[in-house]
């Protein structure tokens, strides 16, 4: 049986208030809150559609010992952000830490082939929901005292993947919008970085695997110098360590995840 405490983890985060976790029922949004929880966090998660996975996930972090409170978030909307963030402080009342693990449900193809409006609303999910998930969490990171954001990127943006340019887009922008909180607001105790991933065992990769052939995927899988594809583990692992205190002199960077694939 798991313990309910801290396990013994390499990161410490504040005893008051909650980490959000933007899109805690997915893949590696799952682990992280699973992590957060063994770290002694209390856990607001979002879902967008899977109600049901959203409450098993409270209730895996409710089974460590800590709170935890699941609400159904559409991004793309700011007055529901913001209506949220509210929520959470109400009951909270404080968020030191927000972490994005969502992404747009992408297909792999090439630039060539996409559509202008199938563009248009993959920025609007990733791009723009990123946007809205930071800009509306400042206030409350600034009256709090400070905090910590990460968002997952992807490792493609040092070498680019044929095929993910619906991925790598978005990313751009989101990448940018980390560097400016980094620079703008660390005189408000806030810092943010990211992670960027490479091929992995669960997550969006799912949605990967399922639209590349089998030689493309046995080439994920053996064509970094590690051999192999990471674990969501080692994903939530470098995303929890990035939004603790013990890496609280590091703000703007991005953190690749990818077996060595883009060196």
């Amino acid at each position: 049986m798991e313990s309910k405490q801290a396990v013994g983890f390499f990161a410490e985060f504040p005893r008051d208030g909650a980490a959000v976790v933007i899109g805690g029922s997915g893949g590696i949004g799952a682990v992280v809150c699973k992590r957060l929880a063994q770290c002694g966090c209390d856990v607001a998660l979002t879902y967008r559609n899977n109600a049901r996975k959203g409450a098993e996930v409270a209730a895996m972090v409710e089974g460590l010992g800590r709170q935890a409170d699941a609400q159904q978030l559409d991004l793309t909307v700011p007055e529901t952000v913001a209506t949220y963030y509210q929520h959470v402080i109400d009951r909270f009342s404080r968020i030191h830490t927000l972490i994005v693990s969502t992404g747009a449900d992408m297909r792999m193809d090439y630039l060539f082939n996409i559509e202008v409006d199938e563009w248009r609303d993959t920025i609007m999910n990733d791009a723009v929901g990123f946007f809205n998930a930071v800009k509306l969490v400042l206030p409350h990171m600034r009256a709090g005292g400070g905090g910590s954001i990460i968002a997952l990127s992807s490792a493609a943006m040092a070498r680019h993947s044929p095929m993910d340019i619906l991925s790598t887009g978005p990313k751009g922008s989101i990448e940018s919008v980390v560097r400016a909180v980094a620079r703008e607001e660390g005189r408000y105790n806030i810092r943010a970085n990211s992670v960027g991933l490479g091929a992995m065992d669960g997550g969006l990769m799912d949605r990967v695997w399922a639209h590349i052939s089998e030689k493309a995927a046995e080439g994920m899988r053996h064509g970094t110098p590690l051999g192999r594809i990471g674990k969501t583990d080692e994903a939530a692992d470098a995303i929890v360590f990035l939004a603790s205190s013990r890496s609280g002199y590091t703000t703007g960077q991005r953190l690749v995840l990818d077996g060595g694939f883009s060196t």
